[in-house]
């Protein structure tokens, strides 16, 4: 299994295989005409774009951090695969396999929301019952997103499902605005895509890494005012993008990505070129 395997300072990257979905185009990029938009991350002939849902495995300190879980297994129904447009299911179970671990060695699982394309490999099938897939691991949930996540509105419920919760709530750990992980991983609340969404930020030997989850699904979402038609609260979004990716920039940061099917991190310079990456 052809693993993304990268070394940043103390912090050993792992990008494990978490399904690959395609999703409107349009949807994606929200207001920004087609025009735009498809010259950066080409669609289908259906409008369609691909993207990953590849957890990354952070190892530090001695710990074993999982951000996100993938789109899981046999969590879809046939109508859901159709309109997810699902290419392929999670390999993450192998995908620990490959370098020697299991699900019960992760130590921790950071989720910055609980959507379902984020949230669907926490739990697994055990004969006819769901169970949580890292059995030893604390979860740790924005507390503005737990508590959507348990009592959805209108709009969420579509993607805020019971059954990815009622399983690993004895697991979960809520934090306020911000959260100190582990020595220089902290995780910092700022709404926009949901009203809990929150990104990971990561620092060592002088290196800063930032993992803006939705609020910058792709390298194409750079431009602060390109936000999802999926945001609850786009504008909380822009501004939110506006102060990491410019603090980012600025400090030489790498941005790292969970669904983006092209890179699993790039580095930006001021006038917004990439001028370093690591492919897919």
């Amino acid at each position: 299994m052809n693993l993304t395997r990268w070394k940043v300072g103390e912090l050993q990257f792992t990008w494990l295989l978490g399904g690959i979905s395609q999703l409107d185009g349009g949807a994606m990029f929200g207001v920004v005409p087609k025009p735009l938009w498809s010259k950066r991350y080409p669609p289908n002939e259906l409008n369609q774009i691909p993207l990953r849902a590849d957890p990354i495995l952070v190892e530090a300190h001695g710990k074993r951090i999982l951000i996100e879980t993938g789109l899981g297994n046999g969590r879809l129904s046939e109508k859901q695969k159709r309109n997810f447009g699902l290419l392929e299911e999670s390999r993450v179970k192998e995908s620990l396999a490959s370098i020697g671990l299991t699900p019960s060695d992760i130590d921790i699982v950071v989720m910055t929301h609980m959507h379902y394309d984020h949230v669907n490999g926490l739990v697994s099938w055990e004969q006819d019952k769901l169970v949580p897939t890292f059995p030893n691991a604390v979860i740790y949930v924005q507390e503005q997103e737990w508590a959507e996540m348990r009592e959805p509105n209108i709009r969420s419920r579509n993607t805020y499902w019971e059954e990815n919760w009622k399983p690993i709530q004895h697991l979960v750990q809520t934090y306020g605005e911000s959260h100190a992980l582990l020595p220089g991983i902290s995780l910092h609340h700022t709404g926009g895509h949901s009203q809990g969404h929150a990104i990971v930020r990561m620092e060592t030997q002088g290196q800063l890494l930032l993992h803006l989850a939705d609020i910058m699904p792709t390298h194409a979402h750079q431009n602060p005012l390109w936000v999802m038609a999926y945001d609850d609260y786009p504008m909380t979004s822009i501004f939110a993008k506006e102060k990491w990716i410019k603090e980012g920039v600025a400090a030489g940061a790498w941005f790292l990505f969970y669904h983006d099917n092209v890179y699993r991190a790039v580095k930006w310079n001021e006038q917004g070129e990439i001028i370093d990456s690591i492919k897919v």
